[in-house]
């Protein structure tokens, strides 16, 4: 409605997947009005491992193959050290084995 390329929305995959889940399709159906995204791991609102329901790694491929290249924000609540578990995150959502970077 407002007619701009500069508004665009933020897709936080934590609350969207508690909303409604379907990450990836909406994602792919959606990439054009998304200009940015944040992630949780859930359930928890916790920091992103093998213990959740969502899977980064496909998450993040689905961003990628869209074309976008913008930034992901990890935008959760750590329960341990902070830079491991930042570290812990971006390993999460590395693509870098498939030949693409996160």
């Amino acid at each position: 409605m407002v007619g701009s390329p500069r508004v665009r929305l933020l897709y936080d995959v934590y609350h969207m997947q508690v909303m409604e889940g379907d990450i990836i399709r909406t994602i792919g159906a959606h990439h054009h009005v998304i200009g940015h995204y944040h992630t949780a791991g859930n359930p928890g609102r916790i920091e992103l491992d093998n213990n959740q329901e969502l899977n980064y790694r496909a998450i993040v491929r689905a961003i990628r193959d869209t074309g976008y290249d913008g930034y992901l924000c990890h935008e959760f609540i750590p329960r341990g050290d902070l830079i491991a578990t930042l570290r812990d995150a971006f390993a999460q959502c590395d693509l870098g084995a498939e030949g693409g970077a996160a």
